[in-house]
């Protein structure tokens, strides 16, 4: 078994582990919004813009997008920190992988949604925000929270950019002989399960949310 201070080490690596993933989530549900609203745009140009970058992005390990930003990307332009290679590789691969959430969730969702804002004088802008976006979280959600955990899973890949995350930190201990190799990778295991379980609540929160005023107006066709 780990003494107090070997876990309080990897407890540190878990930390870094949810910053990695938390600012490649936030960046990249931004992007992968964005992306997945384009890709149905009435403009030939951006779609074909956005198929392009979904389809060379998801055809990328997210292993050679970090290894490619951090160790080559500097021969030809900027220098990134190993934080903000993982963040980057990371919300990449994402936003692409999102944006066909997105997309799906958007296509899924009735047309008369759309025409009840037209109705009652809704802008395109207006419509997207305020009725249909907020109704297809409802669809995304479950699949999106998925995605999110596997995202926080490759996040172990930053180690190899010299990121004390969790399984750069087991790594270490193990080759010190610190401890037992099982007792190290047990206590790593623990770990990325709880972060993994945090981010199913977050989700079924989410979910719940987003789903209340769904249920109201159903409720309230239910009485008519």
């Amino acid at each position: 078994m780990l003494n107090a201070e070997q876990f309080r080490v990897l407890a540190e690596g878990a930390l870094v582990t949810v910053q990695v993933t938390a600012l490649a989530v936030a960046w990249g549900t931004v992007a992968a919004i964005l992306l997945g609203i384009g890709s149905l745009s009435p403009v030939a140009p951006l779609r074909w813009l956005v198929r392009v970058y979904v389809e060379v992005v998801r055809g990328v390990s997210a292993i050679i997008l970090l290894v490619w930003l951090y160790f080559a990307l500097p021969l030809f332009g900027p220098e990134l920190s190993s934080l903000q290679a993982g963040v980057l590789a990371l919300g990449l691969n994402l936003s692409a992988y999102g944006a066909e959430l997105v997309r799906g969730a958007l296509q899924a969702l009735p047309k008369g949604q759309t025409e009840a804002g037209i109705a009652i004088n809704l802008s395109g802008r207006q419509r997207m925000w305020s009725i249909v976006l907020p109704q297809a979280m409802v669809t995304m959600l479950p699949p999106y929270g998925n995605l999110v955990i596997e995202v926080m899973k490759a996040s172990s890949l930053v180690y190899l950019v010299s990121l004390r995350d969790i399984t750069q930190r087991a790594q270490n201990m193990r080759q010190l002989r610190e401890a037992d190799t099982i007792d190290i990778f047990a206590a790593a295991l623990v770990l990325y399960f709880v972060i993994s379980l945090a981010i199913t609540g977050i989700t079924r929160l989410l979910e719940r949310h987003y789903g209340r005023g769904l249920d109201t107006g159903r409720m309230a066709k239910a009485v008519k």
